[in-house]
């Protein structure tokens, strides 16, 4: 029915989830959704960096703490969903705690985990080791490096044995080699110890995304399947967990295949995907889950909420500032992906060339084209290439929408390559299509295969990258079109679009999970519905950016880059309420990641002090200034009205929608947040189950932080009290007329019978400038309706939206 989103921790463990079950009882949750799980790498704050898929995290509790926090939520009748990362596994240090990687690094190809990890064995290349703070002949002179004897964890059997240490790496000593001199058994190792920046250009192994201590995963054979999924499939058929979230989906080989054969090993078991869509584009129904994520739901959430006149004015003032202009978008991106593929996953790009070169030099037909062209074609390709993949499966024929995502790439590409290079690109198409191409008869070699999987598992990697994880920290148009999932071309839609969309979902995915807040996203769901409401008063916020640029202009350093100062800007706003600012230290972690990832003007590999210090010293400047907090101050008062009714709004949406949705922990107040880590800080459940417990004797709300409170609670139990109408197999989503514009109304029915109806004020800062709802009606069904929320009954029929909504910006009503 729903979920409950928990971020455990050393902190928070399986314990400490048990102690808050009445309260989730309470408020209506029906499943908890944790965090992974298994044994993550020492230190983990988030475990996706698992080193054992065969424990449960001690430092969590262990198995029997998983159990026992199942069992006794299941006495409440909650149950357990999971998440979990296939696709990749921790470089920890001291590696020793990765088994199946130290046996990689102790024996190379003879290891039994050789095949476990898509290194690229054929180079015969040791297994690079990027973990040297400078390059090796510094290292060596140095001394850094030193031959030592320790009992190894998890070997303890083997005795004291000899090992390499570089300061806290630890790697295991090739046997017969450990009495050599130490740069010869430097050499003769199965793996390489490198300067770290030597891996974007040399990397020989496929890793997530950039991230060189995360090690892919070939979950795509089934020895590895079984090895890696044992433990979780048999908690799933035990009934300790009952629903898997899966983790990336994108960076597997086949993400269909593998949903398919988790499916089965589950028996059906509810499964969604962390499956990033763009735009328009829809999830493959031949995937064996129940949909995605959510993050489908949450943009359409805030365009529907948002006013599109806003856009142009809101346009004018990124430019004042920022000097971009609309329509550069697409460019920006573009330019961010090409940074992207010719330094940071450079060495994923020469591999792909370098397999593509091999297919061409094995067949007569094909054997002149180079391997420079091909590699300009296959770099061309991943800038253009729109989306996360385009689920071509190796072997098989291309399905004809995904030959038409490759085409539309083709085309883009065409429009930048030399001319010289196009009939090298239709080669490189027709290889990445699975077509017949050069010899004939010559479609499935393994090569082939290979080059159709790791191109798109390039693609995903440089869409991530490149749009999510640097053109979006660049466009500041307005932040929350730059969110996770977020198509930041589109600022708006209208109710008759996210009617058409949610009913579609209704047809087929109506058990997909809804989101508002993930652990990624970049901020918070009320920290977005705030700077949503900018939308509706672009000409009041321009003034304002002006007067705080005005009465800071002696504080701005000349380095201040115009797009950081209008995201700083945007940022105090959306991060604060009429109670004061956000802290000054979660600001500064959050602008510090924001300007890296840019990498304008510092990155995470090459960080110009000096332009960070004097962003930062504005920044703290300007977030204490008594003049700067008093017109935020204002700003919060004019705009309250419609800041109240996006984030009620919003909430109420999410959960009544279609899909089973997710709340992520503390959101059922408000939690503004930024990025992580500051979205995985402490939730205060105290006072939590203290407001849930009041407005429970209906009590009625303080602020705007308990009427959140009391829309969820409303939202949560009626889905409870009423499931055939939200996930049965005869549930519907209705869309209902009304007189306004700013009116959102749908029923969810069972069998075409109204059962609950949600009602949303959208633009309500726009509406309260018109006068209010005045004689505006909505048309409700026939009978008695109670509305959860406003505590109230109407009548069926033409009802007066004045009166209906006249204690809050929302109303769920269901019949009486």
């Amino acid at each position: 029915m729903s979920t409950y989103r928990l971020q455990l921790s050393e902190d928070f463990t399986f314990a400490d989830a048990a102690a808050r079950l009445d309260y989730f009882a309470s408020l209506g949750v029906s499943h908890l959704y944790l965090s992974p799980i298994l044994t993550a790498a020492p230190g983990s704050t988030h475990f996706y960096d698992v080193v054992d898929h065969s424990r449960i995290a001690e430092v969590l509790g262990g198995e029997q703490g998983l159990r026992n926090l199942s069992w006794q939520a299941g006495e409440r009748g909650i149950g357990l969903v999971a998440d979990v990362v296939p696709n990749h596994m921790a470089v920890p240090t001291p590696a020793f705690h990765n088994k199946a990687l130290w046996s990689v690094l102790e024996h190379g190809l003879e290891s039994p985990f050789a095949h476990w990890f898509d290194v690229d064995w054929e180079s015969g290349e040791p297994v690079l080791m990027p973990v040297l703070g400078q390059r090796i002949g510094t290292v060596l002179s140095a001394g850094e490096l030193s031959v030592e004897h320790m009992v190894v964890p998890g070997h303890e059997d083997r005795g004291e044995v000899p090992v390499l240490r570089y300061w806290d790496h630890v790697f295991p000593i090739r046997a017969g080699t450990e009495h050599l001199p130490l740069a010869s058994l430097v050499e003769e190792q199965h793996y390489r110890l490198a300067y770290w920046r030597v891996a974007n250009e040399e990397l020989n192994y496929r890793r997530f995304f950039d991230v060189g201590s995360l090690v892919a995963v070939r979950v795509e054979d089934q020895d590895v399947f079984d090895a890696t999924h044992e433990r979780i499939v048999a908690l799933v058929n035990d009934g300790t967990l009952q629903g898997l979230r899966i983790d990336h989906p994108d960076g597997l080989a086949d993400p269909e295949g593998y949903i398919a054969r988790l499916s089965e090993a589950t028996d059906g078991a509810w499964i969604v995907v962390e499956k990033i869509l763009e735009d328009e584009e829809r999830l493959p129904t031949t995937w064996r889950c129940a949909g995605t994520t959510g993050y489908d739901a949450s943009w359409r959430v805030g365009a529907l909420l948002r006013d599109p006149s806003g856009a142009a004015p809101l346009a004018g003032t990124l430019h004042r500032v920022a000097g971009d202009a609309m329509g550069e978008l697409p460019d920006m991106i573009d330019a961010a992906k090409w940074e992207i593929v010719r330094e940071s996953l450079s060495s994923e790009v020469h591999r792909l060339a370098t397999i593509a070169h091999n297919v061409c030099t094995t067949d007569v037909r094909l054997r002149d084209h180079t391997w420079r062209s091909l590699y300009d074609c296959l770099r061309t390709l991943l800038v253009t290439f729109d989306r996360y993949r385009a689920y071509v499966i190796a072997g098989e024929k291309a399905r004809p929408a995904s030959a038409e995502v490759i085409d539309h790439a083709a085309e883009r590409a065409r429009r930048v390559l030399d001319p010289e290079r196009y009939e090298t690109l239709d080669v490189v198409v027709d290889l990445l299509k699975g077509a017949e191409v050069g010899s004939a008869g010559r479609t499935t070699d393994a090569k082939r295969n290979e080059l159709i999987t790791r191109f798109q598992q390039a693609c995903g990697a440089v869409m991530a990258k490149g749009v999510e994880d640097t053109a979006y920290y660049r466009w500041t148009h307005l932040l929350p079109l730059c969110e996770v999932g977020s198509p930041a071309g589109r600022f708006a839609m209208p109710p008759a679009a996210f009617h058409a969309w949610a009913h579609e979902q209704q047809q087929i995915f109506p058990h997909a999970m809804t989101c508002l807040s993930t652990h990624d996203t970049k901020r918070s769901e009320d920290v977005r519905a705030r700077l949503g409401v900018l939308s509706e008063a672009a000409d009041q916020w321009d003034e304002l950016v002006q007067h705080l640029r005005t009465i800071t202009e002696e504080l701005r350093p000349a380095e201040l880059d115009g797009r950081t100062e209008n995201l700083w800007w945007q940022t105090l706003v959306g991060t604060s309420d009429e109670d004061g600012l956000m802290e000054w230290d979660r600001l500064e972690g959050y602008l510090v990641k924001a300007m890296r990832e840019a990498k304008s003007h510092t990155t995470w590999t090459s960080v110009n002090e000096t332009y960070e210090s004097q962003v930062l010293w504005f920044a703290q400047t300007t977030h204490g200034d008594p003049a700067v907090r008093e017109a935020v101050d204002g700003w919060h008062r004019l705009t309250a009205t419609g800041v109240r009714a996006s984030i009620l709004g919003q909430k109420l949406l999410q959960l009544t929608i279609p899909g089973v949705p997710d709340v992520y922990q503390g959101t059922e107040l408000l939690a503004p947040s930024l990025v992580d880590p500051d979205n995985r800080r402490p939730v205060d459940f105290d006072l939590r189950g203290e407001t849930l417990r009041r407005l429970s004797r209906r009590a009625k709300p303080r602020g705007l932080a308990e009427e959140k409170m009391l829309v969820t609670m409303a939202a949560l139990r009626i889905r409870r009290d009423h499931p055939e109408a939200f996930i049965g197999a005869d549930s519907g989503y209705v869309p209902l007329a009304s007189s306004s514009g700013h009116a959102v109304v749908f029923a969810r029915t069972v069998s075409d019978e109204p059962v609950a109806i949600t009602v949303v004020t959208r633009a309500g800062l726009e509406l309260e400038r018109l006068g209010g709802w005045s004689e505006h009606t909505v048309q409700l069904p026939e009978g008695h309706w109670r509305d959860v929320i406003g505590r109230q009954v109407v009548e069926g029929g033409p009802a007066p939206l004045a009166q209906l909504l006249r204690s809050h910006p929302v109303a769920l009503l269901e019949r009486v």
